[in-house]
């Protein structure tokens, strides 16, 4: 946690926001406000950050929950709202510890004060890195309750227990909300002591793992939840931007409003100054309405010189990393085992494929908007993010203050998937607000707005190696992958150091340091120069582990096939959990032995290999370790397709998927991340992608752009292996193995080899084709 906490910025002091539903006006109490979800019956609503809170009575062990003198339990929650319903997984944790009563379990999402610590909700960390801070704060507010309640039954600790609120001691009980409101308890607890407190076996556990009421469906299903995109204030103007033609270096020439001046409630236009250079080249158009303001920001008529990647294509970043993979130096090493190139040097065959991966854009429901404004001495950032922590400093160095004069109000997420780690669409709020003096300003893009503003995910190039010896065993391993690195563009402090000690983008490679033994290995990153140039390359669902498991598990069929083998048995072979592979504590106990028991469990649940199936339809396999080796979810998955040999169409039939994330925290919300994932999964195999011409992105709307439909959701069957060990991620798992399983299932089908993503019918017919006149 070294280094997580490390980049997280200095933050303002609490806040929050009253609202009311949808549409509501927010207005300052006092100096503060905090929105978020309270339980009223068995209902949640939006609510006054003052409910239990200190001050009424509340007791607070820790700053991470607090007990009311009505029975009321409030657990903070700094992770992200997007529809993964983390709220209700982390409050559980501590719920469930705590012994406390789900019907009266609250939650607030907190503002940006720095005794949050690193705030992010991404990478499918939020389980992961609050399970233990979380187990031990239940710990503490149920130890307290025993001791006070105790006391108050006339009998000692010892002779008591914990259960849904209430102390119990023989016949005799006492609810939570009394034992506060009349011993007044006053306790609390440090880090370091919470960490000594025992905590409940996984075999007495209440809430965590079975199925209980999500706490924010009440809200999100009435129209009282309020996103970012609902938030209002007073005196406030609506801002849209006119985006010049290159993401980088574009420079205004001349505006002309003259027509804009025609549209009612035209106000003015701005040519942004932003000293971060995070928008570089932006004229924002400032109107009474946001219709007025799309209207006028149609009419208005710039001119600009353009950047110097005005006319990049998607096949020159492409081509760059396939020299940047060639040149044996360059990039940093994950992995990088001596005896690699005595490996290579003297095998008796060296097998090589390439893999190419197209740009994929981010298309969350909610277009970005933020809402600006000076007030009280500070600059308040109203919007959805994922990564606070991060983006506080760049809004600080654009407006020039301090960080600690800047606080961000956070929102619910109308959509996510990685977007909005990336703050970047706060910024021109912030600097049009202080170009009007502080006035409210709340800029939002339309959809071609967002789309050609998206921070998305680069399209990659990857080369797998492997040395064999005359029997065909690999005993050596390459992996070379160039990409643009997001965390390098926004995050570059958050950067890991590889075997050679340089400094590496790990979701820009993660997924290709696996868990078969193959031998002495080298998996290198290269960080695509030209892509950052280009655009602002970005993390999107499964990160890197969307593509590089796409490479190294087709690499491994099509290696299996080589070798006279059956896939599954070849990668069980391999997964030998020795050395490195084995695994550790807390996070990867059992190592590879874990992966090989998820795919022998899929085997055995899809009938690969056993079940008759019609003619071009087959099965295709892939394993993985989720997100990262630091945290792996271990996933193996086998898609159904049938291919049509006359256009070329594949149609993924069904998906089966086993994983195991340790323990499942929240079954329902698990169930719905890993569905998700998978289907976006199908979506950039086989529909989904843009391409970059002229330095920008080609699609801008669904009109051009084809991810998954409902028509071509295909059929599910997901388990989780029943565990206790520490959980691990799920927001990312399910994307992982589908792409490559697909690509395999299309060899096992027809016969045909492909190595892009996505797969198009016209790659189809060609392979098709190619294999005919063969």
């Amino acid at each position: 946690m070294g280094k997580l906490e490390r980049i997280a910025a200095q933050q303002d002091r609490k806040a929050g926001l009253t609202t009311s539903r949808r549409g509501f006006l927010l207005t300052a109490v006092g100096s503060a406000f905090m929105f978020g979800f309270a339980r009223e019956g068995k209902a949640a609503q939006v609510f006054p950050a003052s409910a239990g809170m200190p001050g009424n009575g509340a007791f607070e062990p820790t700053i991470w929950c607090s007990i009311a003198p009505d029975g009321v339990v409030n657990i903070n929650v700094i992770r992200a709202e997007m529809g993964q319903h983390v709220g209700t997984a982390l409050a559980r944790i501590i719920a469930d510890e705590m012994e406390a009563d789900w019907d009266k379990v609250k939650i607030t999402q907190v503002d940006t004060d720095p005794k949050w610590g690193l705030m992010v909700t991404g990478g499918s960390w939020s389980v992961w890195m609050t399970w233990d801070t979380f187990r031990q704060a239940g710990a503490a507010a149920r130890t307290v309750m025993i001791e006070e309640g105790a006391k108050l039954l006339g009998t000692s600790a010892a002779n008591c227990v914990a259960r849904n609120g209430r102390v119990i001691a023989g016949g005799k009980s006492i609810s939570f909300g009394e034992i506060v409101s009349r011993a007044h308890p006053t306790r609390t607890y440090s880090p370091d002591e919470m960490a000594k407190l025992t905590l409940k076996p996984a075999s007495e556990r209440r809430l965590i793992g079975k199925d209980v009421k999500a706490l924010d469906i009440p809200a999100k299903t009435d129209g009282s939840a309020i996103y970012g995109i609902d938030a209002k204030l007073d005196g406030m103007v609506y801002a849209r931007p006119k985006m010049p033609p290159t993401r980088y270096g574009s420079k205004v020439v001349s505006v002309d409003d003259s027509e804009a001046k025609k549209v009612k409630g035209y106000l003015r236009y701005i040519v942004l100054d932003d000293p971060s250079d995070t928008v570089p080249g932006w004229v924002a158009v400032l109107a009474s309405s946001y219709p007025a303001a799309i209207r006028a920001t149609d009419l208005l008529k710039v001119t600009w010189t353009p950047g110097k990647t005005a006319n990049v294509s998607e096949n020159d970043i492409i081509e760059h990393g396939r020299k940047q993979i060639a040149e044996k130096s360059g990039g940093s090493c994950v992995f990088n085992d001596a005896g690699v190139d005595e490996a290579f040097s003297s095998a008796k065959q060296v097998f090589e494929r390439t893999y190419t991966c197209a740009s994929v854009l981010h298309y969350q429901l909610e277009p970005m908007n933020a809402l600006a404004r000076f007030q009280d001495g500070k600059w308040e950032i109203h919007c959805g993010n994922q990564w606070q922590s991060l983006f506080l400093p760049v809004i600080a160095k654009a407006l020039q203050v301090k960080e600690t004069d800047v606080v961000m109000r956070s929102y619910l997420l109308g959509g996510g998937f990685g977007r909005r780690l990336n703050g970047d669409y706060a910024v021109p709020a912030a600097l049009i607000s202080k170009a009007l003096e502080g006035k409210p300003v709340k800029l939002i893009l339309t959809r071609s707005d967002d789309m050609q503003f998206d921070s998305f995910r680069s399209p990659s190039i990857q080369t797998v190696r492997v040395a064999l010896d005359e029997n065909k065993t690999p005993k050596g391993w390459e992996h070379h992958a160039s990409a643009g690195w997001p965390t390098r563009v926004m995050a570059a402090a958050f950067m890991e150091k590889g075997a050679d000690g340089k400094a590496y983008d790990q979701f820009a490679i993660a997924g290709a340091d696996h868990w078969y033994d193959v031998g002495p290995m080298r998996v290198r990153a290269l960080d695509n120069d030209l892509a950052d140039a280009t655009f602002r390359p970005g993390w999107l669902r499964s990160v890197s582990s969307g593509w590089t498991p796409w490479a190294h598990e087709a690499f491994l069929d099509e290696l299996a096939h080589e070798k006279g083998v059956d896939p599954v048995d070849f990668r069980l072979s391999l997964l030998t959990a020795k050395g490195r592979n084995a695994g550790k504590a807390p996070d990867s106990v059992g190592g590879a032995t874990r992966q090989a028991n998820v795919l022998k469990r899929l085997v055995e649940k899809c009938g690969y290999g056993k079940t008759q199936l019609p003619a071009d339809t087959a099965i295709g396999i892939a394993t993985t370790f989720g997100q990262e080796r630091a945290m792996p979810t271990w996933t193996a998955g086998a898609v159904q397709v049938h291919v049509d040999r006359k256009t070329g169409v594949v149609t993924c039939q069904k998906i089966w998927l086993v994983l195991d994330a340790g323990t499942i925290i929240d079954p329902n919300g698990a169930m719905a991340q890993t569905e998700g994932g998978a289907l976006w999964g199908v979506s950039m195999a086989l529909f989904e992608n843009t391409e970059i011409v002229n330095g920008n992105v080609r699609d801008r709307n669904l009109n051009t752009y084809t991810p998954l439909r409902i028509s071509d959701t295909p059929e599910m069957d997901i388990e989780f292996v029943e565990s206790t060990e520490k959980p691990m991620g799920l927001g990312e798992p399910g994307v992982t193995t589908i792409g490559a399983a697909i690509a395999n299932a299309v060899f096992n089908a027809v016969g045909v080899r492909l190595r892009h993503q996505p797969i198009r019918p016209a790659d189809v017919l060609k392979g098709l084709s190619e294999k005919k006149s063969a």
